[in-house]
């Protein structure tokens, strides 16, 4: 070896095509200063955090906020984000190629964040059909809607899906529901699916003895929160990463969850 560096045998990875077009193992020497990342596979990890690790829901507003504020967050950009990890949470669910998912979506960026996941799993071949609850109005889901349904997403009813995905509302929900959300998720809950919740499920503001979505797994987004906790202990709960950086969670006094070993994390409460 030259002084100050050392041999590694490593896989060369380039954004595109690499400059010789050669994709083939060889050794490779780099400075020894030089940082090999572990990149996060795929699936997800699991990870223990106490209930008082977690955010309230006015907490984790103020949190968000303060990301899209302060560090230029485009909301659009942390909705991708969003909507990819719900796709990846309900192909690793065990449902077949074939599919058949229903996804509720509202007029917020919750309702936007379930689109994307829409038009994600619609490209993956799934079949894809969209619960509007409301005339979307707001400028970045109604963007995200013509995405989706340009990539295959069916704005026709589903009565039987496989798999019902609740993006109808998210942080900001206040209760009670309106008559024809109570209506669908009545419905939803009496159906033998598979179910979903972005971030919170819709409904549930911390009691179970209120009607509300219930589902088989929830994502929460960004961070643990604290109302999840009370979630029947068979619910499983997920953590994904929306690109808020760590300086953010510090300064609203929680850690940041550990996405540097997988952006999807199952929460196990202690």
């Amino acid at each position: 070896s030259e002084i100050g560096r050392e041999s590694y045998e490593c896989i060369p990875i380039s954004l595109g095509i690499n400059s010789n077009h050669t994709f083939k193992k060889s050794i490779y020497t780099v400075p020894s200063y030089a940082v090999l990342l572990k990149i996060p596979k795929m699936g997800y990890d699991e990870f223990i955090v106490k209930e008082e690790q977690g955010l309230s829901l006015d907490r984790f507003k103020e949190m968000d906020y303060y990301a899209v504020e302060h560090y230029n967050l485009p909301i659009e950009l942390m909705m991708e984000n969003a909507g990819l990890h719900l796709a990846h949470l309900v192909a690793l669910s065990g449902i077949a190629s074939n599919a058949t998912i229903l996804v509720g979506v509202g007029n917020g960026n919750n309702g936007g964040g379930g689109l994307v996941a829409a038009r994600r799993l619609a490209a993956w071949g799934f079949t894809v059909h969209l619960d509007i609850m409301t005339p979307l109005a707001k400028t970045l889901p109604k963007k995200q809607l013509d995405r989706a349904v340009a990539f295959g997403a069916k704005t026709e009813p589903l009565e039987n899906p496989e798999v019902w995905i609740d993006a109808y509302l998210g942080f900001s929900q206040r209760l009670p529901l309106p008559p024809d959300l109570l209506s669908t998720l009545e419905k939803a809950n009496a159906r033998d699916c598979h179910r979903i919740s972005l971030d919170i499920p819709t409904g549930f503001l911390g009691s179970v003895d209120v009607p509300y979505f219930h589902a088989h797994q929830v994502l929460s987004l960004a961070a643990p929160k604290t109302i999840l906790f009370n979630l029947p202990p068979s619910v499983a709960v997920y953590v994904a990463d929306l690109g808020i950086p760590k300086e953010v969670y510090s300064k609203f006094g929680v850690d940041i969850p550990p996405f540097a070993r997988n952006t999807l994390l199952r929460l196990l409460s202690k």
